[in-house]
């Protein structure tokens, strides 16, 4: 059974051509064609819910144009130090 390479990414590729070198070019389709069915039915990574929270709350800033976040971001951590409670912002700066 032939494999259409034109369809496959690169690393597909790569992990065909050394499936073909390590065991042959008849078994290797064979596996890469079973490897290839059981990565398009794999389960997407599920997404975290605080990211989605917060997604979900900075988009209502969004919509108006009120909110710029800038070229480099702001990092989001927890409070520290004594009687601290809450969240910083920082604005990230380009490095040199």
């Amino acid at each position: 059974m032939a494999i259409d390479e034109s369809t496959l990414t690169k690393g597909q590729i790569r992990k065909l051509t050394a499936l073909r070198k390590s065991i042959g070019d008849d078994l290797a389709d064979d596996a890469f064609s079973k490897w290839l069915v059981r990565q398009a039915t794999a389960e997407a990574p599920k997404s975290d819910p605080v990211a989605d929270q917060i997604v979900e709350a900075l988009t209502a800033h969004t919509a108006g144009g009120k909110l710029n976040l800038g070229l480099y971001g702001y990092t989001v951590r927890r409070a520290r130090g004594k009687g601290q409670s809450g969240f910083v912002a920082v604005r990230n700066e380009k490095s040199s």
